[in-house]
């Protein structure tokens, strides 16, 4: 059985009343594995509560008593916070699979790109100490509307875009294989977020899809992500 762990920032913990991609890719991992042959893992649970700015929500818009909320995710958090509580998480866990979406709120606010590409190499590291055999998936940054408006920003974004590619393959190895999964090309701002960073329905897809696709494509897990259409909106929901 594969244990998987998402690990993220505002976009995978999701705030009260959504879905979050976590529910769209435990969905995709329940139709293509089976509910018996994977485990998603976690220390937390809750969503975001905006109204008290503390993850203190369960109020996810999915009511299946099935679906497992752990989950590791912080409203705020990037790498320099995860790098120093990943080895914790990974042993306690007993995670197999890191599902990694982080970076957008290092680069906003607290690390360059430089700095950034070092906590991920830092988070790797003692990720591997606690489960050497452990497999990463990350997902590059996406842009999101500040990227339109503030030039340096956005090159920073680019920058550590490049940098993770190079970490990625510096560090994989055959023991505990690293991926870089492909930002999604259909990825639209004003049409898969609700408020020009976080993910509506259709940017949930599209962010499960690109994790789910990578593992299928590089490693045989699993399936190629298939998500809802609709045919009225033309776009997947």
């Amino acid at each position: 059985m594969l244990r998987f762990m998402f690990v993220g920032d505002s976009m995978t913990i999701g705030s009260a009343g959504e879905h979050t991609w976590r529910y769209r890719m435990w969905h995709h991992l329940r139709a293509s594995l089976g509910a018996a042959e994977f485990a998603v893992v976690g220390p937390r649970r809750a969503l975001h509560d905006k109204d008290s700015g503390e993850p203190s929500s369960y109020a996810y818009a999915c009511e299946d008593p099935d679906f497992p909320r752990h989950h590791f995710a912080g409203w705020g958090e990037g790498w320099l916070h995860m790098a120093p509580q990943i080895a914790d998480a990974v042993r306690r866990e007993r995670a197999d699979v890191l599902l990694i979406s982080l970076g957008l709120i290092d680069l906003g606010f607290y690390t360059n790109a430089e700095q950034t590409a070092d906590n991920v190499r830092g988070f790797v590291a003692a990720a591997r100490s606690a489960n050497p055999r452990v497999r990463m998936v990350l997902l590059p940054v996406i842009p999101n509307i500040r990227a339109r408006t503030d030039a340096p920003f956005a090159a920073e974004v680019s920058r550590f875009n490049v940098l993770l590619a190079k970490a990625v393959a510096d560090l994989d190895t055959g023991v505990s294989p690293l991926l870089l999964a492909s930002s999604p090309v259909s990825y639209e701002i004003d049409a898969d977020t609700y408020d020009g960073t976080h993910p509506n329905g259709s940017g949930e897809h599209k962010l499960a899809a690109a994790f789910a696709d990578a593992m299928h494509q590089a490693w045989g897990v699993g399936a190629r992500y298939e998500a809802p259409f609709d045919e009225r909106l033309m776009r997947r929901v």
